[in-house]
């Protein structure tokens, strides 16, 4: 009966994937669809208020699990389709839990196939996770040094628990959430715009929001590694 406690994951991961794909949710993730169908996509929105979050979420959890590219996109998509702060929440819920369940996922069967995967990045990530799991695991989700979906797998093969994985992936992954899911907003005001495209319609305020939080968000990794080095004198 344990054995197959090991393969939940898996399971789930594989339901979600069945779920977005069925359900047709994937043909809306296209910029395509979304700027000729976007005053029917959030006129769906607001008719189902409860069940569209429900849907995104889980389209998201299932991208994340499976490490599909296209999170960027998803996060904007997400702005475009749900007022703020409610998209980050989504995005931030999704990119958790669909991180934790491939975490999970390493920790199973799949363990010596996802490590394979991971390549000799993995190695370059041990000394970090050794040294101290909790800043390590904060410092890999405020600085993009890794792929997104490296960072999720690394943590299952250096023992990190899945307490300080969960909070520490769900802390970590707000500010890019925030960003991007702002510039997704700005998306509505240039589909619904009726003056000529241009560089005015682009840069709405939705979008410069973004930009200057986005210049704020790179200025982290400094912070950070200041932080860093006084920690390690101190030690």
């Amino acid at each position: 009966m344990n054995n197959w406690k090991r393969f939940i994951p898996i399971l789930i991961i594989i339901a979600l994937m069945l779920l977005g794909y069925f359900s047709g949710a994937y043909r809306a993730l296209q910029f395509e669809t979304l700027r000729y169908h976007h005053a029917e996509l959030t006129e769906h929105v607001n008719d189902h208020p409860i069940q569209t979050p429900f849907l995104f979420i889980a389209v998201y959890i299932a991208a994340t699990a499976l490490s599909i590219p296209g999170g960027l996109l998803l996060s904007l998509i997400g702005g475009f389709l749900f007022r703020q702060p409610w998209c980050t929440v989504y995005v931030v819920l999704g990119a958790t839990i669909g991180a934790t369940l491939l975490f999970l996922a390493a920790r199973t069967a799949l363990g010596n196939f996802l490590k394979e995967k991971a390549g000799p990045r993995l190695a370059k990530m041990e000394a970090g996770f050794n040294k101290n799991a909790v800043s390590y695991m904060l410092f890999l989700r405020f600085v993009p040094l890794f792929p997104f979906w490296l960072v999720n797998l690394a943590p299952a093969f250096f023992n990190v628990r899945l307490r300080t994985y969960l909070w520490t992936t769900l802390v970590g992954i707000i500010p890019g959430a925030f960003v991007f899911t702002q510039a997704g907003r700005g998306l509505n005001a240039v589909f619904e715009s009726s003056e000529p495209f241009s560089i005015n319609t682009i840069l709405n305020p939705d979008v410069k929001i973004a930009l200057i939080c986005l210049g704020l968000f790179s200025l982290i990794p400094i912070v950070i590694k200041k932080w860093r080095e006084k920690r390690n004198k101190t030690d």
